[in-house]
């Protein structure tokens, strides 16, 4: 009798203990794209690259949430400066596979982000070639500084064009999606681009990614 109490007691425990190993995954919140434009820097502006961020988490089965690329617009043309940080919300934000990006803006800005090559993953929740891969993608198009605001007040420096020019007579801002190379080993800004042209930002070390955030 005593057996049964006893083997009762410890199933019930075992019932009562479940949920906290079930716990449920956190949605995808971020993501690196899997493809770019295709047209290098043109990425139709900022409502063409937020569109492109929408697409991509429709077809990975987050199209419920409201993305919006990390990328930075200057002044200019009838526009408004915009940071790329100013976009994207509050936080947290979480990989395909529910890790843990960033809890808020300021972590994401500091060295408390968990921006790195295993990490920021695609839509798919798949590994982005880095350097040391072939072919390296690890540019990411942001046009921002460190801190997440306007790299240079010129969009021929900064932004292809405020993201609608894939000329090699401009450049844009990049980061490194694996922290690797460059001077800061930053994700959102470590150098510019050769030009804006697909061929030049692949020749620079990139692909014409860029990040994609749900602006919670």
């Amino acid at each position: 009798m005593r057996l049964i109490k006893g083997l009762s007691v410890l199933l019930a425990l075992t019932v009562w203990a479940l949920p906290s190993f079930a716990q449920e995954q956190q949605p995808m919140t971020f993501f690196v794209t899997s493809v770019g434009s295709g047209n290098g820097g043109n990425l139709g502006g900022l409502a063409g690259a937020d569109a492109h961020c929408q697409s991509l988490a429709a077809a990975a089965g987050r199209g419920d949430a409201a993305w919006r690329a990390y990328i930075s617009q200057a002044a200019g043309g009838g526009m408004a400066q915009v940071n790329a940080r100013d976009r994207i919300g509050n936080g947290p934000w979480h990989n395909a596979k529910g890790e843990i990006i960033a809890a808020n803006l300021a972590d994401l800005h500091e060295d408390r982000n968990n921006v790195r090559k295993d990490t920021a993953l695609n839509e798919k929740g798949e590994l982005v070639n880095g350097r040391g891969d072939q072919p390296n993608r690890h540019d990411m198009l942001t046009g921002s500084d460190s801190m997440g605001r306007l790299f240079d007040n010129d969009p021929a420096v900064a932004t292809c064009n405020n993201w609608t020019s894939s000329s090699d007579d401009q450049t844009t801002r990049l980061g490194h999606h694996d922290r690797l190379g460059g001077p800061n080993a930053s994700w959102n800004s470590v150098h510019t681009s050769r030009g804006c042209s697909q061929q030049a930002l692949i020749g620079t070390g990139g692909d014409g990614l860029f990040y994609c955030f749900v602006a919670n």
